[in-house]
């Protein structure tokens, strides 16, 4: 008997896809990517999953259906626990040596390296990407200036695995059959670096997870790991040159003592706390503010759920997830156009001159993004593939006959 899944308007009877195989970069964390690998493993739970380290939380591990990952040579190296990306350069070669040949469906989810495994012309290779990887492409001189590594020796050997890096991510996406981006933005990333089209789907938000509310207090939220793209310092900066503002801050990451050191009393820093208390200050907070620029940007979406409006750095996802109008029937935030202090002071100014953003507005916004939105429309786009796939070769295309001239 075929094994089927029902999950809510999508059901997956898994033998029409034959054997599959899921691979991620790598198991740390149950984060933004985490997320969609779950959605996908929940269309499609017996596949075989695949990454090239699996040190997930075990806490987290239902998300993953409770399985544990093949891993590639990288899990046994020293210290591979903490400094796992440390071995970056390696892989490349730790990813192609995934024997995937018995597979006949092959599904990456990739920001590094999953998407160059290693599949043959009876496969079907899908890809979602969070990016192209960011740091080896557009991004390549912010890492590096964020890194300390823009002169010397270390600065040359960077380049040069980046280089190496990014001819092998071009090389490997001519075995990818279909793309799949996040957001239009990371759509154009995909057509810049491997010359390809991706269909759009947005990653899954647990919408229901957050309650509508309407009750707002006098003070603005950052909610962000403390990592330099995510720019917390610099909201922290700016509100200090706002005394009459309020700022609440949760998270914490390498920039947390920066952003310690430039806090003034109407900033209250409160480091790492659970996701109770998250949603608490979400639901509470006159606006959510963002500083980066990111491929897709889901603590955005999650505000929005909330029915808070979100005053962000208008580049990259948000400018997909954000509406900026004047409209009160379709205003959910607005955006400020440079990442310095005056432009954040700014948008503080011209948000609050504004006529307040309705909550119900930002909680319709943020439907667009659900989990059952996003399994209906990945799962289309498997089939789709598949079908295909299939056409082209059990029905191959009749000769031509040349006629005389």
């Amino acid at each position: 008997m075929a094994h089927v899944v029902q999950t809510h308007s999508v059901v997956s009877d898994y033998t029409r896809f034959g054997r599959v195989a899921v691979v991620h970069d790598w198991l740390v964390s149950y984060a933004g990517s985490e997320k969609v690998l779950e959605q996908i493993i929940k269309l499609w739970p017996q596949a075989d999953l695949f990454s090239i380290v699996d040190f997930f939380p075990e806490q987290h591990r239902d998300a993953l259906g409770g399985k544990h990952a093949n891993t590639s040579f990288i899990q046994r190296l020293p210290r591979a626990k903490k400094s796992f990306r440390a071995y970056l350069p390696l892989m490349p070669l730790a990813v192609e040596q995934f024997d995937l040949s018995g597979y006949d469906l092959v599904i990456s989810s990739s920001h590094a390296v999953a998407k160059g495994v290693l599949t043959g012309p009876h496969q079907v290779h899908v890809s979602y990407v969070h990016s192209p990887i960011r740091y080896a492409w557009d991004l390549q001189h912010q890492y590096l200036a964020e890194a300390g590594m823009q002169r010397g020796a270390k600065s040359w050997l960077a380049r040069t695995v980046l280089h190496y890096l990014r001819i092998w991510d071009q090389r490997t996406a001519h075995g990818v059959d279909t793309f799949v981006a996040n957001s239009d933005f990371v759509a154009r990333r995909i057509r810049k670096a491997y010359g390809s089209d991706a269909k759009v789907i947005y990653p899954p938000v647990d919408i229901e997870r957050f309650e509508l509310s309407v009750q707002h207090e006098d003070f603005y939220l950052v909610a962000s790991r403390m990592v330099p793209y995510k720019r917390i310092p610099l909201l922290v900066e700016a509100f200090a040159a706002m005394p009459q503002r309020r700022l609440v801050v949760i998270g914490d990451g390498p920039d947390f003592e920066r952003a310690k050191a430039l806090a003034t009393p109407n900033v209250k820093l409160l480091g790492y706390q659970p996701d109770s208390v998250l949603v608490d200050y979400m639901q509470r907070a006159r606006a959510f503010v963002f500083a980066a620029e990111e491929d897709f940007g889901i603590s955005v979406v999650e505000a929005q759920a909330c029915g808070t409006p979100v005053i962000a750095f208008g580049r990259g996802g948000v400018r997909e997830t954000v509406i900026d109008s004047e409209d009160p029937d379709r205003a959910t935030g607005l955006f400020f156009n440079e990442q310095t202090v005056a432009s954040v002071v700014d948008a503080l100014g011209r948000f609050e001159a504004r006529a307040l953003m309705r909550p119900e507005v930002c909680r319709q916004n943020a439907q667009r993004f659900s989990m059952e939105r996003f399994r209906r429309e990945f799962f289309g786009t498997v089939e789709r593939a598949m079908a295909q796939a299939r056409g082209v070769t059990e029905q191959p295309a009749p000769v031509r006959r040349l006629e005389a001239v």
